[in-house]
């Protein structure tokens, strides 16, 4: 991992945090070289003086220069600008997420629109420990927005959707995800103690968006990569990453803290596909094989029926022939029947369904 000025887009600069403005970065690299971008940019939060808790403490907002633009034009265009060069880099069936809370957020969207993504999702991360409004003169601010895109309309976008439900306990995930900020041991800290980032984003919302919209291997680009969360979350899963930071002590920041990540192994990297990913299987295979024999008894789920298995891979019942498909809805008088999860065989005095056998040629191809 490398820190280094972009001179030429010959290659593309895996794993290195690039010095630079992130347009100009953006445009000098290959078009049409990046799976995904997660974009994390200045919100423009326009704060007015000093903020200060009840017992007077000082408060340490973003009142930094990079987050301050001279009006809502100016920060449009900057907006339409690396939105253009954003997706200049993005693959055909690449995707971009972009992160905000209500002072910027319903810009990014429009100006995302306009510019030709289609909008999959937006997102909200309702943080489990979120700042208290030291005021009282408005909500708890205790949320923002993602909004995901692809590149196009139509594109073949990834979506780890197994993944995703896995990961929340086999139930599918939801739109609202419920995290912790970033605190304790995962916040960076500079040399006197202080934070070394005002909006470093905690590696459990990175670790969401890039199991769920990456494969190992993608290259993921975030063009304000401050600390280095994304950087180091793709490292963890065996995602390539490519970081552009203009802020020198955040460079160093990050490049201390990717120097310290270890990827997870193959096994680990490896997620919950969806099943219309798995390599199709054809029931006469498992004839073929010899994994069940032509004139062998097949039995329904309920043990109400049984068929016998043909040398083309059909089945015949008492007056159906056809596919396990076909043979197991005439049986039951349904418009459809799963044959896979509906017959099974007889073992050794056990009933074992035929998907056992499906699964097993599965994991062979897959080694």
């Amino acid at each position: 991992m490398t820190m280094t000025k972009v001179k030429s887009a010959a290659a593309l600069p895996l794993n290195a945090i690039l010095d630079g403005d992130c347009i100009e970065v953006m445009n000098s690299l290959p078009e049409a070289s990046v799976d995904l971008i997660f974009a994390d940019p200045p919100y423009n939060l326009q704060l007015k003086g000093d903020l200060h808790r009840p017992d007077n403490s000082h408060v340490d907002a973003v009142d930094d220069e990079w987050d301050q633009f001279a009006s809502f034009a100016a920060y449009d265009k900057f907006t339409t600008d690396w939105l253009a060069a954003a997706r200049r880099l993005l693959k055909p069936n690449g995707a971009i997420w972009v992160i905000g809370s209500y002072h910027n957020i319903f810009r990014v969207g429009a100006a995302l629109q306009n510019q030709g993504y289609w909008i999959l999702n937006d997102v909200v991360w309702r943080k489990s420990n979120p700042m208290p409004n030291f005021r009282g003169k408005r909500f708890t601010n205790a949320h923002e927005t993602m909004i995901w895109a692809s590149r196009d309309e139509g594109a073949k976008y990834t979506f780890n959707y197994e993944a995703l439900k896995s990961l929340n306990e086999g139930v599918q995930m939801r739109s609202d995800w419920v995290l912790p900020l970033c605190t304790g041991h995962e916040r960076l800290k500079d040399e006197h103690g202080d934070k070394a980032h005002p909006t470093q984003k905690p590696e459990s919302l990175l670790h969401r968006v890039l199991v769920g919209s990456t494969n190992p291997g993608d290259v993921v680009l975030d063009p304000f990569f401050g600390t280095g969360t994304t950087g180091a979350v793709a490292k963890m899963l065996g995602r390539d990453f490519i970081g552009i930071e203009r802020e020198a002590k955040y460079r160093k920041v990050a490049e201390e803290r990717l120097k310290n990540v270890r990827k997870f192994d193959r096994e680990a990297l490896q997620v919950s596909a969806s099943k219309r990913a798995e390599p199709r299987v054809p029931f006469g295979q498992l004839v073929e094989r010899g994994m069940l024999r032509p004139g062998e008894e097949l039995f329904s789920m309920n043990k109400r029926h049984k068929a016998k298995v043909r040398a083309d891979g059909t089945l015949i019942g008492l007056d159906v022939k056809g596919s396990i498909h076909q043979v197991g809805a005439h049986l039951e008088g349904a418009p459809s029947c799963n044959g896979w999860t509906y017959w099974c065989f007889k073992r050794d005095g056990k009933t074992v369904p035929i998907d056992v056998l499906r699964q097993q040629i599965r994991a062979e191809m897959q080694n």
